[in-house]
């Protein structure tokens, strides 16, 4: 990885020697099942490739003129915290509180006006990147785009606002009620937090 940007095949293959990316039956925080999970704490346990990767997709955000990331708990801390040290602005998150809305706290604030880039370690259906995005309107910030590490959609999850990946992929994704997996009896993991 040298200084150089990173292609599609190099960050899949770093997904795969670090275990990030699983491949079996899984429930998706969306609740849809799928074939492929993204365990991106694994390969976010080393700095060195998350400084990387994070590096990276700060280099295809740089343009937006943020000046604040903002991600959701706790999947996107590592990764919001470490594209907003590539772009040399504060990173603050959102986390849910006792009824599993997220929200702002800690004293963190976003001023009337001040441009937000929203960041994510993984989007399918972009449920947690909404509510930030909402959290921030709300509060009277400029959404400017948001990033994520992973875009699973292939590009079809869209939030009104320019959307950057590191890597997009299109990864079938299941209701449970029709999903082919829970018909062939395949076990069902549910890994994420």
């Amino acid at each position: 990885m040298g200084g150089e940007h990173v292609t599609d095949e190099e960050v899949l293959q770093i997904f795969r020697d670090t275990r990030a990316l699983l491949d079996g039956h899984f429930v998706l925080r969306s609740g849809l099942h799928s074939p492929q999970y993204f365990q991106c704490a694994m390969v976010l346990q080393h700095p060195r490739i998350a400084e990387q990767l994070c590096g990276d997709l700060a280099a295809k955000l740089k343009n937006a003129g943020a000046q604040v990331v903002i991600s959701p708990a706790l999947g996107g801390l590592f990764v919001g915290h470490e594209v907003a040290r590539a772009l040399d602005v504060r990173h603050i998150f959102v986390e849910k509180n006792s009824a599993g809305k997220l929200e702002l706290r800690r004293s963190f604030q976003v001023a009337r006006g001040e441009k937000v880039l929203v960041v994510e370690d993984v989007v399918t259906k972009g449920g947690r990147v909404r509510e930030t995005l909402d959290i921030v309107q709300a509060l009277g910030g400029e959404v400017a785009g948001v990033g994520t590490l992973v875009d699973r959609s292939g590009g079809k999850v869209g939030f009104g606002v320019p959307l950057e990946s590191l890597l997009r992929l299109s990864i079938d994704t299941f209701d449970p009620a029709t999903c082919p997996l829970c018909q062939a009896g395949t076990p069902v993991i549910k890994p994420g937090s």
